[in-house]
């Protein structure tokens, strides 16, 4: 079997703990190559992992993409250089994986897009979320009418951003907790929350948005609440904050009421989708958390070696970055914003 070349770009905590399991469990479907990081120490650390020489290592990615035997490259960087890093990759006609959001503000995302259409390379955008089992699942729940019609849902999402900010996490990273991005953790981390909202219910024609200012740099609102409201006729509300905790057990996680039920996943992590029908009857449907990762990478091997559609382009990915930027909007200004067709929103702002 063919196993696909692979480079990166970008040997952080992403590369290590999200990106690099999923890889090593396809160990007969993609082969390390080479690696790029501006920062030796961590470069030669992640290349020592995996046993690559570091003759194969870089700290300048230009001169990694000069070479003729990757197939792929990873791009696994702070959100402020996705774009730009991409677009060279791209222009070098290497495949490509990049991190989500494809690009911190929407001058950037609608480039990202016509990258795509104007080079002959394949491009995912590593929306994990798109690709966990447990949404993959509440998709399938939604389209077989299990519990009828829908009628609206909830979906909570709440955290404290200031107590992960030090030790060995994500929220530790400069960047995160000073970002020179619209939109700080709201884009980081709520995209996959709206990822998850349109891949289960499809695109928005209009959100209205309340946030309270929060005084600090890693975010614009300390909450900011969203009522939503789907081109299939579906209404929801979302919350996303990053400054609380949610002390009642099980939590309000995702709610999704129908004429015939309801569907309720109490977080990422919990490994299983519970249903409730109205006559009394119930499902425990339970899934593997976390392998958004996997079957992200599983889909793009498909696509480099059999042609398989890749299920988030970056088209795909522009829509949920333009929800979040629109949602910012809409609480600034306290008012209804119209979400317009993606397309004819790229094609408007030429």
């Amino acid at each position: 079997m063919k196993r696909v070349r692979l480079a990166v770009i970008g040997t952080g905590m992403a590369w290590d703990r999200l990106h690099l399991p999923a890889i090593q469990e396809l160990g007969d479907k993609y082969e390390i190559v080479a690696m790029a990081n501006l920062h030796q120490d961590k470069l030669w650390e992640a290349a020592d992992k995996i046993g690559l020489s570091h003759e194969h290592t870089y700290v300048d990615y230009h001169e990694m993409l000069k070479r003729k035997d990757i197939d792929a490259v990873n791009v696994v960087v702070p959100i402020s250089m996705n774009y730009k890093i991409s677009r060279d990759v791209v222009n070098a006609g290497k495949n490509l994986i990049c991190e989500k959001p494809l690009a911190p503000n929407m001058e950037e995302a609608i480039d990202f897009v016509k990258l795509q259409k104007e080079r002959k390379v394949k491009i995912m955008i590593g929306e994990n979320f798109r690709y966990n089992e447990e949404n993959i699942m509440i998709k399938k729940l939604i389209e077989e009418k299990k519990i009828g019609d829908v009628l609206y849902f909830m979906k909570n999402n709440i955290f404290n951003f200031e107590e992960c900010m030090t030790g060995d996490s994500f929220a530790a990273k400069e960047w995160r907790q000073h970002p020179d991005f619209q939109g700080g953790m709201i884009l980081d981390a709520g995209v996959h929350d709206i990822a998850e909202l349109r891949y289960i219910f499809g695109d928005m024609s209009h959100v209205a948005a309340f946030g309270n200012p929060i005084g600090h740099e890693y975010a614009p609102f300390i909450n900011i609440n969203c009522n939503l409201m789907f081109k299939s006729g579906v209404v929801g509300y979302y919350v996303y904050c990053s400054k609380g905790h949610e002390a009642q057990k099980p939590s309000l996680g995702l709610r999704i009421f129908g004429t015939e039920g309801m569907i309720y996943l109490e977080d990422t992590s919990c490994s299983v989708v519970n249903v409730f029908y109205n006559d009394g009857r119930h499902e425990m449907l339970t899934y593997i958390p976390s392998r958004g990762y996997y079957n992200e990478f599983a889909n793009f091997y498909e696509a480099m070696v059999n042609n398989q559609k890749i299920k988030v382009t970056p088209l795909v990915e522009f829509g949920d970055t333009k929800l979040i930027f629109a949602l910012l909007e809409s609480a600034k200004d306290k008012r209804v914003v119209t979400i317009d067709d993606s397309e004819t929103f790229i094609t408007d702002h030429k």
